[in-house]
């Protein structure tokens, strides 16, 4: 059982080492999880201890801390604690909590968004290939992980090309009535027209998933003998055809030259530090193949050790992902044994950490260091350009500082249909994507192409919630410069928007193309005074040329996949009940939505899936 102290109540107004010292005489030598709080209750740092009481003890010394802890201490007011059972728990919880909190004083991993994988859909008697990200939902094996969208697109691009397997939806592999070009290109075997049975079909899904787990020598060899046997029967199409999988394995295997001989399953996770700056790499090996690696930048607090980073990175990295069986560093941490221990537990089967000193492994190790080594100089270059650019802007609009963050707005539509808009976030680190935000355009009584009232509603309903959730402007969240697509008109009007929600003092700068609407003739417009432009070759004038065409294909990228969705959408869709398996199994059935507004009940009935209850609804909905 785990217990949960709050010492705040009856602490005297101390601070710093005072109050951390008197915190200690009330702790025990459990395990657990410790947090230090600021003056408003902030969470300033979050830590874990195998002994709270020793470990806490220590920020009560007045010596022996770098000028990181140091400062943390003089700006503590409060603590909170957190029993826990075991220190592999403690070391779980605090890196969830960090996660969660994101304590100003902890390395922070920026960029944890999910990895693709590639699924072998096992839903429908020819299983479909397909990239995957996301919950592992879907009935089927997966594949992965991969460091992005283009290792995965290689590989399944090589998958088409020796195994013939299918990439089509299930709605258009039973809407076929003829092959389609990849059957032309011999990239699929066209079961949707039935030029290949169940069990042949079955045959090559198998050699695909053998494939994938490294047995590619196998494989071919069973190949060239199947080969021999077509060509001794005289069966020459199908030996011609089996020569050209051969073939294609050849070129995939020579490309995989530099795949690693010995490790079969590991991530290889290399760090880098230099300047008070982090990269760590990491490369994925699956099957005994390279499938990518990603770069990292951690936000970093300042005086961290490598093993400090790069513990805070493994816990936080593999938060939501499952460890491979063999986890290869540059870098042991303080407690490698816990680690193991702590990653083993998230996998719920055996995990190796190690750092190699020869042989291949250390040589996957030593190439992920240099390319985080790379990276990293790359990185602070680009940074430095950033941060030179961010000062001329402010320079340029005659802003106070330079801005840390830039939001940029822009909507798009067709004659006011699927109306969306859009708002793009960049700063010192350049594109914060993850702080990209969609709006759909709710409002009933905007004329349709009234780009004024989308902006009206876009920015009420993203102040509005910044208001409410942080009305200080304490967080991160608020923006330093807004960047809007337009002219007077179009500031004139967000100025009165932002004045109303009592947020004009936010600097706004609208961006209008200027004569003949060319690059390079921009002019830029602030409320209440005269418009102005910048030299045709100021690198100031790129990049805001850069944010705006980044916002307008946000919002366009937004829009289009607005109205595709309303393409294929059916009156089906407003059916409560009817999800995408039902309707894909009822336009499959019936063969379109119209059909499916035609059939008796007990017609419906016959699709699977769908109960009499169910069918009884659909034939109301469209004879209501």
């Amino acid at each position: 059982m785990t217990a949960f102290y709050d010492m705040t109540a009856d602490t005297p107004p101390l601070t710093g080492q005072a109050l951390i010292a008197d915190y200690v005489r009330n702790l025990d030598s459990s395990p657990g999880v410790y947090r230090m709080l600021g003056e408003k209750g902030e969470v300033l740092y979050v830590g874990k201890a195998r002994n709270l009481r020793a470990r806490v003890s220590n920020y009560a010394r007045g010596q022996g801390h770098t000028a990181r802890i140091a400062r943390m201490i003089l700006e503590t007011r409060s603590m909170m604690f957190l029993t826990t059972r075991t220190e592999t728990e403690a070391l779980l919880l605090e890196q969830n909590l960090i996660k969660q909190l994101k304590p100003r004083y902890n390395v922070l991993l920026r960029d944890d968004k999910s990895f693709p994988n590639i699924l072998v859909a096992k839903s429908h008697p020819f299983p479909q290939i397909k990239k995957h990200r996301g919950a592992k939902s879907e009935k089927g094996d997966y594949y992965g992980p991969f460091a992005g969208a283009g290792a995965v697109n290689r590989t399944l691009n090589q998958l088409q090309r020796v195994f013939l397997l299918r990439n089509c939806t299930d709605a258009v592999f039973e809407s076929r009535t003829r092959p389609c070009l990849l059957f032309q290109i011999k990239r699929c075997s066209a079961p949707c027209v039935g030029r290949i049975s169940e069990a042949d079909y079955g045959a090559l899904v198998s050699d695909a998933e053998q494939f994938l787990k490294g047995r590619s020598t196998k494989i071919q060899a069973d190949l060239a003998e199947q080969m021999a046997v077509a060509s001794d029967a005289m069966e020459f199409e199908r030996a011609a055809a089996l020569r050209d999988r051969i073939k294609a394995l050849t070129a995939v295997q020579s490309v995989q030259a530099i795949n690693p001989r010995r490790i079969a399953e590991a991530d290889i996770v290399a760090l880098h530090m230099e300047n008070g700056q982090a990269c760590v790499q990491v490369f994925f090996i699956r099957g005994n193949q390279s499938w990518g690696n990603r770069d990292f930048y951690p936000r970093l607090g300042g005086a961290e050790s490598p093993d400090e980073v790069m513990q805070a990175f493994l816990m936080q990295f593999y938060d939501n992902k499952v460890p491979p069986r063999m986890v290869l560093l540059s870098h042991g941490v303080e407690d490698m044994d816990l680690m193991q221990s702590a990653l083993s537990e998230r996998a719920g089967r055996r995990v190796v950490l190690g750092v190699p000193q020869r042989g291949e492994k250390a040589e996957m190790v030593d190439n992920a260091l240099r390319n985080a080594r790379e990276s990293l100089a790359r990185h602070m270059s680009e940074s430095a350009t950033q941060r030179r650019l961010l000062e001329g802007l402010a320079t340029a609009l005659d802003l106070p500082a330079a801005p840390r963050r830039i939001e940029v707005y822009d909507n798009s539509h067709i004659m006011g249909t699927n109306a969306v808009g859009g708002m793009i976030v960049a700063g010192p680190e350049g594109w914060i994507k993850s702080q990209y935000r969609k709006f759909n355009i709710k409002g009933t009584e905007i004329t349709p192409g009234d780009d004024f009232g989308m902006m009206r509603e876009m920015l009420t309903r993203r102040f509005a919630r910044l208001l409410k959730e942080d009305p200080d402007r304490e967080s991160e969240a608020w923006p330093d410069l807004l960047l809007i697509d337009g002219g007077a008109g179009q500031v004139s009007a967000v100025h009165e928007i932002m004045a109303e929600m009592g947020v004009e003092d936010i600097p706004m700068v609208g961006v209008a193309k200027g004569q003949d609407r060319d690059h390079g003739k921009e002019e830029f417009h602030r409320f209440g005074q005269r418009p102005f432009a910048l030299r045709m070759n100021d690198p100031v004038l790129y990049f805001v040329q850069r944010l705006r065409d980044e916002a307008h294909r946000w919002a366009i990228g937004t829009h289009r996949a607005k109205r595709a969705k309303a393409v294929s959408a059916t009156p089906l869709d407003e059916i409560a009940g009817i999800g995408a398996a039902r309707k894909r199994a009822l336009l499959a059935h019936f063969g379109s939505a119209k059909a499916v507004s035609r059939a008796a009940v007990a017609d419906l009935m016959a699709v699977d899936g769908i109960s009499e209850g169910l069918a009884q609804k659909i034939y109301d909905r469209f004879r209501g």
